[in-house]
């Protein structure tokens, strides 16, 4: 009995008003060894079962996260004229690219608590969960993260870069640097009304090392020594040809 009312149950629940119907211009990103990095164009549109809600207008949230690792940081100081490490924290886990891009700012699409709630913005993308009881200040490490990989290109906050039409069509297009960590990137899309988030969708982008790049990158992991003995060779024959190459142009 308790299993059939269960499922009454379920059925009796209300459908929900809006839905996320997605589309990816590719779900998977190739790195070769000329790879200079990609652009992925993220589209979609809003299922209805009712007509467009009245008063807030639906805005839309878009967020790409790399794989995530604990990440240490270090904190340098100049003694006696020479730079040395002085503090480490060691951050629980860090995306390896974030991109978040919305339709308005960020503080109208979404509120501090459904923020803290989905983790959608940048500095909540990072955990740190704990750190040395002699560090004061354990959230400059994590902004030291934010601030050289915003740098490198590998975090973004793309404001009002997503184009909302009629309330039903979106699209956004996201820039993915060359230098990308290989995994599951995972794209989460929010619908949000005043703020508040009333439907996500999620899916997967696989970048991969692909010809070249990934026979490299297995060797160095499955074969260190080989991959050791094959970059020295290959750093002594560079060497030799450019110095032959100095002699012929001087003679």
């Amino acid at each position: 009995m308790l299993r059939w009312f269960l499922l009454a149950l379920v059925f009796a629940l209300p459908a929900q008003a809006e839905e996320v119907v997605l589309g990816l211009s590719k779900d998977k990103v190739a790195i070769t060894t000329s790879f200079d990095g990609s652009e992925i164009l993220i589209f979609g549109a809003v299922k209805r079962e009712e007509p467009i809600p009245a008063g807030d207008p639906l805005e839309v949230v878009i967020a790409v996260a790399g794989p995530s690792v604990p990440v240490t940081v270090r904190r340098k100081e100049k003694r006696f004229g020479i730079w040395v490490n002085i503090d480490a924290v060691e951050v629980d886990s860090a995306p390896s690219f974030y991109a978040v891009a919305t339709s308005a700012p960020f503080s109208k699409v979404l509120t501090d608590t459904e923020d803290l709630r989905n983790r959608v913005s940048v500095p909540r993308a990072i955990r740190s969960v704990g750190a040395p009881m002699n560090i004061s200040d354990a959230e400059s490490f994590s902004e030291a993260i934010i601030r050289i990989r915003s740098n490198n290109g590998l975090y973004q906050l793309l404001e009002e870069s997503v184009v909302v039409d009629e309330q039903t069509l979106f699209r956004t297009a996201i820039a993915m640097p060359a230098n990308l960590t290989e995994g599951d990137y995972v794209a989460r899309i929010f619908l949000t009304r005043g703020g508040k988030v009333i439907s996500t969708y999620q899916t997967t982008i696989d970048v991969k090392k692909v010809g070249l790049e990934r026979w490299l990158f297995s060797l160095s992991r499955e074969q260190p020594l080989v991959y050791g003995l094959m970059s020295l060779a290959i750093a002594i024959a560079a060497g030799w040809s450019a110095s032959a190459a100095f002699r012929i142009f001087r003679s």
